[in-house]
């Protein structure tokens, strides 16, 4: 969630702390600090503010006004106190020796805290962060100015997550930064080393970066990187080369993040199916499953949160149909909890774009625990899920900046296609007919993509028209009833307006109860065999007084007899129709937002990456 940025090197820090907090906006967060050295005196200037960046950057004119070529940075999601300039980081010690940055959340603070008062410490802030600092400023003075083994001792006596940034007073130049489940990571250029919280961050200066382990630590100088297990003992690592480029991580012309990556959605979904589809055959080799680990799966468990779990409802539906396996889906914050019995020859697939996600993270370590082999479908290299899992399939999004995802989504949609296909061909549920039909059609989703995209214009003059509608809901059944979560959830996400998902068959079971005149149904019909009941259901809201729309496939013009507006998409395998029908949902979430004049990218209340349960 909270967005972390460390520099020391060459140049001035300040600027490059400041660009590098801009680009993890996404992250969402209610305040901002950052401390930098000036190399020509012993001070550690700290500046922080309430709000957004543009306050902090003005307070410091855009940076020129804090000297000094060492400092962290960072941008705070109010956990344990409220947004406040008190309890934005940076944090420091009573006597500045001690200067830190934090993402997670320590559990133990209070016992901490209460400790280190007893030991004649004070506290200015409510904040977990504080006592880390503190922590650390009472074991940097135990042992004699040895940081590493200060940091050590707070990492054995914390509990709970964090990714840490730190500065000491008495080590000008040198930043030390150590992580447990939130996501960290270390780049190098000519110029300087960075710590940050997410590549985007410090990728205008660096495409080769280092991934920090669970319970590692790293140290770094201008010119020198070094990482230490909790242990103390120095360990090497091989730098990763980022492939794409800063430009990715730009607006590129668009006037938000999200109707860009709306866009880049054909691309996504072509280079998604590329690089498992060669010559028409799937080929799943590079995830590391032989056919005979398929033929023994005898039940899947797909765990994700938000919008990753609707596509783990949609691969459901996908992968019983095809495949004919047994297929369960959970909410990753509910699945540990619920004492899942996980079958022997069991895969639990763990679908997560960040690959840092806190209760997915979670789930995949209980699925380990009990021996169950693990899959991951996640959009992240080097993420903590892609690292602990058994198998891994990169879905190929790129980097997505805004808070509503959109193409990684669509490109973990793909992945479960690619999965349910090839499943089934080689289970035998399917034959070569049937298989290279289905290979061939997924070829034209993104063309597809493409088409329905060219017709934003109509969505956008719906959406002008519904912009200040209090209620909305999403109808359909199989799956598009899947369809309709994902489309409702982009709604609410970033246009604030109240909308429900529901299997259409549960609306004479209570939810009808809530149609009155004026109320916005929106209707998905694009599984031909259920589409004579769900103009039935419609019906059913009509005569209640709600105003419909319709979203079906090209062809089905018969609904224009029930439905007030009507969006066509063009016609695919109706397992596939999800890629095709989510677009104008996603543009109808997006132009409301647009009309009402909010935040479109960094929606109130909301972060890109949840790393904290």
């Amino acid at each position: 969630m909270c967005g972390i940025v460390g520099f020391t090197g060459e140049a001035q820090a300040a600027p490059i702390l400041l660009d590098g907090l801009a680009r993890l906006e996404y992250r969402g967060y209610d305040s901002a600090g950052i401390a930098v050295k000036n190399a020509d005196s012993d001070r550690i200037e700290v500046v922080k503010v309430k709000g957004r960046l543009k306050q902090l950057a003005e307070k410091t004119d855009n940076g020129c006004s804090v000297p000094g070529s060492c400092g962290i940075g960072h941008t705070r999601w109010a956990t344990h106190g409220e947004p406040s300039m008190v309890n934005a980081h940076p944090h420091v010690s009573d006597n500045q020796n001690v200067i830190v940055v934090h993402n997670g959340i320590i559990e133990n603070y209070q016992e901490l805290k209460d400790r280190l008062i007893k030991k004649g410490y004070s506290f200015y802030s409510q904040t977990d962060t504080e006592v880390v600092t503190k922590l650390l400023d009472y074991y940097y003075a135990k042992y004699q100015g040895d940081a590493l083994e200060a940091i050590v001792k707070v990492m054995m006596r914390v509990r709970g997550s964090y990714a840490l940034g730190i500065m000491l007073k008495a080590e000008p130049g040198i930043i030390y930064s150590a992580r447990k489940d939130s996501p960290l990571i270390v780049g190098h250029s000519e110029q300087g080393n960075f710590i940050a919280s997410d590549v985007p961050a410090i990728l205008k200066y660096t495409r080769s970066v280092y991934y920090i382990d669970n319970l590692e630590i790293a140290r770094l100088s201008g010119s020198e990187i070094s990482f230490y297990n909790i242990d103390k003992e120095e360990i090497s690592k091989e730098p990763v080369e980022i492939k794409w480029d800063a430009e990715a991580a730009e607006k590129g012309g668009y006037e938000h993040f999200m109707m860009k990556e709306i866009q880049e959605q054909p691309r996504a979904v072509r280079d998604t199916i590329g690089s498992c589809v060669r010559d028409g055959v799937i080929d799943l080799s590079a995830l590391g499953l032989s056919d005979g680990d398929i033929r023994g799966i005898s039940r899947i468990y797909i765990v994700a949160c938000g919008s990753a779990y609707h596509v783990g409802v949609a691969a459901k539906y996908v992968i019983e149909n095809l495949a004919k396996i047994p297929v369960e889906v959970d909410l990753a914050s509910e699945f540990r909890y619920r004492g899942p019995l996980l079958e022997e020859h069991s895969v639990v697939v763990i679908i997560s774009q960040s690959g840092e996600t806190a209760d997915s993270l979670a789930a995949l370590r209980e699925a380990k625990s009990r021996g169950v082999r693990t899959l991951a479908i996640v959009n992240v290299v080097g993420s903590s899920i892609a690292r602990e899992a058994d198998n891994v399939f990169y879905t190929l999004a790129g980097p997505e900046i805004a808070v509503a995802t959109t193409k990684a989504y669509s490109t973990q949609l793909i992945a479960a296609y690619l999965l349910a296909i090839q499943f089934a061909f080689v289970r035998g549920a399917i034959d070569g007919a049937r298989y290279h039909g289905l290979v061939e059609e997924l070829g034209t989703l993104p063309d597809k993509i493409s088409r329905v995209l060219d017709d934003k214009e109509r969505i956008q003059w719906f959406a002008s028209k519904f912009a200040n509608v209090h209620d909305i809901f999403f109808i359909g059944r199989g799956l598009d009833y899947a369809i309709s979560l994902e489309g409702s959830l982009k709604m609410k996400e970033i246009s604030y307006v109240h909308s429900e998902a529901y299997a259409a068959g549960e609306l004479k079971h209570g939810t009808i109860s809530l149609v009155e005149d004026g109320t916005l149904v929106v209707s998905v019909l694009t599984q031909g065999q259920l589409f004579e009941k769900m103009i039935s259901n419609m019906v059913e809201v009509k005569s209640r007084g709600a105003y419909l729309m319709g979203l079906t496939t090209y062809g089905n013009y018969s609904i224009e007899d029930t439905a007030d507006f009507t969006v066509y998409v063009p016609k695919t395998d109706p397992c596939f129709t999800t890629s095709l029908a989510i677009v104008p949902l996603q543009l109808m979430g997006y132009y409301v937002s647009c009309a009402k004049g909010l935040d479109v990218d960094k929606p109130r209340n909301l972060a890109k990456s949840v790393t904290v349960e």
